[in-house]
């Protein structure tokens, strides 16, 4: 089996465990509110993961393959060294309940292996640069729009019937949580289809100016929604009950801010975490109600994981090419 095969398993067990990882993203706010059961969630979830790729461009796909590490410094065997740092951290924060970034665990194994192959001139540092401010901006643009989609839909509903309102956004959290999961379908499975891109380009299977391969694009999409169907309940008991207690309307008002967050980023290429992005949500909501609504101590716990994923799945990926390159 040669080395670029392996790579593309490797990718799609990537992509398989960011879906399973983060179905926690798409589906902690609906099933916290008790809309739907976890079983229909997962599979509503990965539905429209799955459909993501008839409406997204391959733009998040390019940055990841071609805008954060200099293909030239890169080997098949430093990709997959990558990969198997992403998915170690992925394992070990799914053991622990931490909703950490997939996203960011890959782009820290890419930075890992191009560091040690290349040194500082292999990291293109326009593509790095965006990807650390939007570990801060994404769940800030999230937090922000929730509390304001919240507290305008709070205002404009304020004398109605509290009953109707709940039945309401019960209906509304199935349009919100598809919205949601289109958009973690169009941002996180174009991380992996990225990183197989560039393990085409490198063996030079495809010349420098090519497409993506269409075959990469479902592949991705279906590992991608098979992940979310088998859903990760230790990290949506974090999301979903853990940093602050949900209702029907703040559900969704989470995702639909979640949802804005994700098109915008997609629409310019940016490779953002939708877990950052959400959990910003969420905070947002539980903040509108009162500062104590939120509890801090677990908020506090997901963001020290936010800031070391980079450095440790770098680190994870950095010691695992130094190990092959002894042989």
């Amino acid at each position: 089996m040669s080395l670029l095969v392996v790579i593309v398993i490797l990718a799609l067990g990537f992509d398989f465990l960011n879906g399973f990882h983060d179905a926690a993203n798409s589906i902690a706010t609906v099933v916290s509110t008790k809309v739907l059961t976890p079983a229909v969630a997962v599979a509503w979830a990965a539905l429209f993961n799955f459909l993501s790729f008839l409406i997204f461009g391959p733009k998040v796909a390019a940055m990841v393959g071609k805008g954060v590490v200099d293909p030239h410094f890169m080997t098949l065997t430093a990709v997959a060294c990558g990969l198997v740092g992403a998915i170690i951290i992925d394992i070990l924060t799914w053991i622990w309940g931490l909703p950490t970034s997939s996203s960011h665990a890959l782009v820290g194994g890419l930075l890992g292996v191009a560091l040690v192959k290349g040194g500082p001139s292999a990291i293109i540092a326009s593509g790095f640069y965006k990807i650390l401010l939007f570990i801060i901006v994404s769940p800030v643009l999230g937090l922000v729009l929730a509390f304001i989609i919240s507290l305008t839909i709070e205002n404009m509903a304020r004398r109605s019937h509290p009953y109707k309102m709940d039945k309401l956004f019960r209906k509304l959290q199935f349009v919100s949580s598809a919205a949601f999961s289109l958009g973690h379908g169009g941002s996180d499975a174009q991380k992996t289809m990225g990183i197989i891109w560039m393990a085409l380009l490198v063996s030079n299977t495809l010349p420098a100016n090519a497409p993506l391969p269409y075959w990469v694009v479902i592949a991705c999409q279906i590992a991608m929604g098979l992940g979310t169907l088998f859903g990760g309940w230790r990290i949506v008991k974090t999301m979903g009950q853990r940093i602050t207690k949900l209702r029907p309307f703040e559900g969704f008002c989470a995702e639909m801010a979640g949802s804005v967050t994700l098109y915008a980023t997609i629409l310019f290429g940016i490779p953002v975490s939708t877990t950052h992005t959400i959990t910003g949500a969420i905070i947002g909501v539980g903040a509108r109600k009162r500062f104590s609504a939120v509890r801090w101590g677990v908020t506090l716990n997901i963001v020290w994981a936010w800031v070391l994923t980079i450095p440790i799945s770098a680190l994870v990926a950095a010691t695992c090419y130094w190990v092959c390159s002894l042989f």
